[in-house]
């Protein structure tokens, strides 16, 4: 095995055992052993377990904002570019859905010194997410009489428990599940009088 194979393989392992069994339960020994690599190799690229974890959530954050800010920058109406973001976020989370998994169940699980840049990291994005949603209901097509905090919450809860019970195996597409979550999201957001006030 190649040396420039050995941070893919150990974040990997890492990734499946943290999903399937959780992070303290996982042994460093049990990573190493599942990515067929000493510890000393998984120490050349991390420092610790928790530096593994915390470059779980940094790839998948860092994917997930620099798409939303591509989808942002491309602009057009909001409510299609609202959207946009919402499927997105979606598909990606299921496209790493052993990673989405480990972030939401064990982001209270980082180490202290890390907290604040996840904490930092993750607000980015809600503020992001936020924007679009305030930009809608500025321009009447979004209902403004629920608090945009529980709006949001109630679109991310669907995303959070995506591991609990999506299967790629299932008879939905990731797109398909993807779009008929969003279309709840949007439909439960509009105010009945939206329609006219795109026209």
């Amino acid at each position: 095995m190649k040396d420039s194979h050995v941070a893919d393989d150990v974040t990997r392992a890492a990734v499946e055992l943290f999903a399937v069994q959780g992070y303290a339960s996982t042994s460093v020994q049990q990573i190493v052993e599942a990515a067929g690599v000493t510890k000393g190799a998984m120490y050349h690229y991390f420092e610790s377990k928790d530096d593994l974890l915390f470059g779980i959530y940094d790839r998948l954050l860092s994917l997930q904002k620099t798409r939303l800010d591509a989808i942002i920058t491309a602009g057009g109406d909001i409510d299609q570019v609202l959207r946009a973001a919402c499927v997105d976020v979606i598909e990606t989370s299921i496209d790493d859905l052993p990673a989405a998994t480990v972030f939401f169940r064990s982001a209270h699980l980082v180490s202290a010194s890390r907290q604040h840049e996840v904490t930092r990291r993750r607000r980015a994005y809600h503020d992001a997410f936020v924007a679009l949603i305030e930009q809608g209901q500025a321009q009447g097509l979004w209902r403004t009489d629920i608090p945009t905090a529980v709006l949001v919450a109630h679109f991310f809860s669907d995303v959070h428990y995506l591991s609990q019970w999506y299967s790629p195996e299932g008879p939905e597409s990731k797109t398909q599940v993807a779009e008929q979550l969003t279309d709840l999201f949007l439909a439960g957001i509009s105010r009945p009088d939206a329609a006219s006030r795109r026209g």
